[in-house]
């Protein structure tokens, strides 16, 4: 099970989920400054002040096999786009989070997300074999909340003063899951929403 997450490339029509690595920094800062993401005080982009903590936290959660991050790369115009992961991995329990997701401001709203998820969901149950993904996102992050649901999730609950942020505030954290046996109607509707 040590080797359960390896490093994959997943395709779709729109996007490629390429593992992230160092040389990915300019990319992921041109991204997130197509909207200066990194002033949501809701949720963890990086920005040029934060860049190398990111990137060092990041994969050095990937070599200790908690994580597996990704870049969303659009096809169209072969550019980073945006970032999320597999994280809080447990291969022992077959269990997997998606998140630490966000997009450049101009793809948001446009079925990248979607498309995104999908890609992730399949390789979780299909080759994974997980009996459960969940998603957390802030409280306060209600678009994030949202989109969770339009996937198919369902919300587990609310975890209460959950993290404390780099300010000193409290996090309220919102836990929903997909679980295994969820899978092919969550998939089947995620296909139609995409074919549309």
């Amino acid at each position: 099970m040590e080797t359960w997450l390896n490093p994959i490339t997943l395709e779709g029509e729109l996007i490629k989920l390429i593992p992230m690595e160092a040389s990915h920094k300019s990319g992921l800062l041109t991204a997130a400054a197509d909207g200066k993401l990194w002033e949501l005080w809701y949720t963890s982009v990086p920005s040029p002040k934060t860049i190398d903590t990111y990137l060092n936290t990041v994969l050095d959660e990937q070599k200790a096999g908690l994580a597996l991050p990704f870049v969303v790369l659009d096809k169209k115009t072969d550019m980073i786009i945006g970032s999320t992961r597999y994280l809080n991995c447990d291969a022992k329990n077959r269990r997997v989070e998606i998140g630490a997701t966000w997009y450049s401001q101009r793809v948001q709203r446009t079925g990248i997300n979607t498309e995104c998820k999908y890609l992730l969901l399949t390789h979780a149950f299909e080759q994974l074999h997980t009996i459960a993904v969940e998603f957390r996102t802030h409280f306060h992050n209600h678009p994030s909340r949202n989109a969770i649901l339009r996937l198919g999730a369902k919300q587990e609950g609310i975890i209460r003063n959950h993290r404390i942020d780099e300010n000193g505030n409290f996090r309220d954290t919102v836990l929903f899951s997909i679980l295994d046996s969820e899978w092919n109607t969550v998939k089947h509707s995620l296909k139609f929403k995409m074919n549309r």
